[in-house]
């Protein structure tokens, strides 16, 4: 596929580099040459993946770089930040250039007059960037980097389990030729059918899902769809049954409500009632996840992750019913 303005031609296929951060070097190597012989020419990471960049670099330093398309980002919101952060991913990765270099869901949308988005030109000029790219969580940003005329890519999260407000997104990336990297196509984890949620995603001709892959039976399953996996009667009836199960107001697992003042494992507890219906339940239930889980008693109410969450969630109310669900599944009260 045409990867927008960029006019990168990659894989439909791209892999997203976040959760090989949780494997050991070894396997992260052998997980991503793995992707490489097998076609996958777009590889997504970021400054902040810890070792992320590191583990890319020790897998490709012997493949020719214009064989692949390398991502990063940056959360820098200072020039002096955004050079320490560049200069680190380049040599992380073993590179001199990146092929997209992105704004990491940073407070605001840079513009030409400000810093921030001079330091990325000159970046480019220098040929240390190719192509300039935004990540967020918040539609409005989504919107005015779109319409700014200055971003080739938008990296957001897609899904079926997305709206309508997600699908006009894409159709206002395709009409403004922005290219459109989908984070989170799994549902940050939600979503446990891989076919379905590839067939759903590959309707979209402009769209490039990111793989979060850190397993090579994961990434065997991605490697056995192609343009022939499509949206069948059986896989509507899977995405309709999740969708109906999900609703809107659930938490996707992003992690900008945190760190939480009174170390509430947010992400996780506003979770768990999704979590043990979606998966086994028996490991959920241990004695670890129930000190894990009663810390939500500890919520003040303060409201700091409800003003960080890109999604406006009222996650006090979303804990509160986590918890008394939890509560009900241990005693028996409620069988799952």
């Amino acid at each position: 596929m045409r990867l927008g303005k960029t006019n990168l031609e990659v894989n439909k296929n791209g892999f997203g580099a976040l959760p090989i951060q949780r494997c050991t070097m070894q396997e992260a190597v052998e997980i991503l040459k793995k992707a490489y012989d097998n076609g996958i020419d777009f590889y997504d990471t970021a400054h902040f993946y810890t070792d992320s960049e590191e583990k890319m670099g020790n897998a490709f330093k012997d493949i020719p770089r214009e064989k692949i398309y390398i991502a990063s980002k940056t959360a820098a919101e200072t020039p002096e930040d955004f050079w320490s952060d560049l200069e680190t991913s380049l040599k992380s990765l073993k590179t001199d250039y990146l092929d997209l270099y992105q704004f990491h869901n940073i407070s605001f949308v840079p513009k030409k007059d400000d810093e921030l988005f001079e330091a990325m030109l000159e970046a480019k000029e220098k040929g240390m960037i190719r192509h300039i790219g935004l990540t967020t969580h918040k539609i409005t940003f989504a919107h005015e980097a779109i319409e700014s005329g200055l971003y080739e890519t938008l990296q957001y999260p897609f899904s079926y389990l997305s709206g309508e407000e997600e699908i006009e997104l894409v159709e206002k990336c395709k009409k403004f030729d922005v290219g459109f990297i989908a984070m989170k196509a799994m549902g940050g984890g939600l979503i446990t059918n891989s076919k379905a949620s590839f067939a759903f995603l590959n309707q979209f001709d402009n769209v490039l899902p990111i793989w979060g892959v850190q397993k090579i039976s994961e990434l065997d399953e991605f490697l056995s769809y192609d343009s022939t996996t499509v949206l069948d009667d059986e896989l509507k009836s899977t995405i309709e049954n999740d969708k109906k199960e999900l609703g809107e107001d659930f938490c996707r697992g992003c992690g900008y409500c945190m760190p939480c003042p009174e170390e509430i494992k947010i992400s996780i507890c506003a979770r768990m009632s999704l979590w043990v219906r979606r998966f086994p339940t028996e490991p959920h239930l241990t004695e670890e996840w129930q000190k894990t889980m009663a810390q939500t008693e500890n919520c003040i109410e303060c409201y700091a992750c409800v003003d960080k969450c890109p999604y406006e969630l009222d996650i006090p109310r979303i804990l509160k019913e986590n918890y008394e669900d939890y509560k009900n599944i241990l005693t028996g009260k409620t069988k799952v």
